[in-house]
């Protein structure tokens, strides 16, 4: 008596390896996010390299799975896990003075993924031009500085002229250098390949 035995795939290889590096991406931001250090034009809030995990995010997981990282990222700092500015968690950090900006990550990786690849299908980031990738970034941006002016606004019961000055412009200089530098990462091994 004969009996064959197949193998049935659940999930599939592709869907396993967009999980795993959802999840990298989530913990890269957090180790980004303990990167801290004061800013002298804004003494509340820390410069942190959180956004160049977001635009990074955007760039190699495309928007889908870039915006999924964000949010597992945001789920394991609301849950306790020590992955915000300084250490710090909770759900407190998400309705505090800077939790525009951590809400915003999600669709600011989205609005960064759509962009760099020119839609929802993920494509090799190094076929992406330096004008597509920066305007990607500075779209990424307006989203962060946005959604993060207003939050600052409400829970900090200022103008948003004010909320803007306070939380956002202080940080131009320092969104350049994240800027800069997420482009070096793509280009990385750009000048081998052409």
């Amino acid at each position: 008596m004969s009996t064959e035995t197949g193998s049935v795939e659940l999930v599939g290889e592709q869907t396993v390896s967009n999980i795993t590096r959802t999840a990298l991406f989530a913990a890269v931001v957090g180790a980004f996010a303990q990167v801290s250090f004061p800013n002298p034009l804004a003494p509340a809030i820390p410069v942190t390299l959180q956004v160049l995990g977001v635009f990074l995010a955007g760039i190699f997981l495309g928007p889908l799975w870039g915006s999924a990282s964000l949010v597992l990222y945001l789920v394991a700092g609301a849950v306790g896990a020590p992955v915000f500015a300084g250490g710090s968690a909770g759900l407190v950090e998400l309705v505090g003075l800077t939790g525009g900006y951590l809400l915003s990550y999600p669709v600011a990786a989205f609005v960064v993924g759509t962009t760099v690849h020119g839609g929802l299908t993920l494509h090799d980031p190094k076929t992406a031009g330096v004008p597509r990738l920066v305007a990607g970034m500075l779209a990424g941006t307006a989203v962060i500085y946005t959604f993060g002016t207003v939050g600052f606004s409400l829970v900090g019961n200022y103008a948003l002229a004010e909320a803007f000055t306070l939380s956002a412009l202080a940080f131009v200089p320092f969104e350049a250098f994240k800027i800069a530098a997420a482009v070096g990462i793509v280009r990385s091994d750009r000048v081998t390949a052409e």
